[in-house]
């Protein structure tokens, strides 16, 4: 069944007002009065609804639906700028795998540089492929979409999770392959996880002193080295494995 996500609170009945929303259900998919579909209002709960009269876009809702896609815990993928569309890609998948938010912060190994105007431009793109991904997907949300113009502001706002990894190639150089997995085995249901990734060039030697100095722990992801955009797949899939598909899920 086709999922839409609807902004503001549920009510009932209801007219789609989203141009690209309502296109979608009337032009592409052809909905017909009486066929059904899935909302997601901004309460992050799925409802089953029914259309009314395509002509005039409105629908009814029937019922909620107890579907949660969602991770136990909340991450955040951030990613030093990449080079091209590196970041749409890395949106798009990082939304399948479940990350509550994608943020990028200049970091100073990043060849991309994007001044505020190409900043709010690349923002714009990553929240229609983040809403895309995450209907195609069956989420309760979509992921926030946070493009730091200063890694001052980024360093700031460290403080608000609860654990912080940093994907640091020289940690598997040295055999630190468990700290990963003591990490978010360490989490409760609801924290706030951090995972930082460097650009292709990786992160200087300043910018892990500063994320150690905000608490932030680094972790190996596996023996090999990945690159930028394959990085933040691998370890939402740790975080899938080890939370959801283990008997010790929370």
């Amino acid at each position: 069944m086709q999922q839409y996500f609807i902004k503001g609170s549920p009510q009932s009945p209801l007219v789609v007002t989203d141009k690209d929303t309502a296109k979608h259900m009337f032009s592409v998919m052809r909905l017909k009065e009486d066929e059904q579909v899935t909302l997601v209002f901004d309460d992050g709960v799925k409802r089953l609804a029914r259309v009314l009269d395509p002509g005039q876009q409105s629908l009814e809702i029937l019922e909620e639906l107890a579907d949660n896609t969602e991770l136990p815990v909340q991450v955040t993928i951030a990613s030093g700028f990449p080079k091209g569309d590196k970041l749409e890609f890395i949106t798009q998948k990082v939304t399948e795998l479940g990350a509550s938010a994608i943020w990028a912060f200049p970091a100073d190994w990043s060849v991309a540089k994007w001044d505020g105007k190409k900043l709010a431009k690349k923002s714009e793109k990553l929240e229609k492929i983040a809403q895309g991904a995450a209907e195609q997907s069956k989420r309760n949300l979509i992921p926030e979409i946070r493009l730091f113009d200063k890694k001052a502001d980024f360093l700031a706002a460290l403080t608000d999770f609860d654990r912080i990894i940093v994907a640091y190639e020289e940690a598997a150089k040295v055999g630190e392959a468990a700290t990963l997995v003591q990490a978010v085995r360490g989490l409760s249901k609801g924290d706030k996880l951090l995972f930082i990734f460097g650009p292709e060039g990786g992160l200087s030697p300043d910018e892990i002193a500063a994320f150690d100095q905000a608490g932030a722990v680094s972790a190996g992801l596996g023996p090999r080295i990945l690159r930028a955009e394959t990085a933040p797949l691998y370890a939402l899939t740790a975080v899938s494995v080890l939370l959801e598909l283990r008997n010790d899920s929370l």
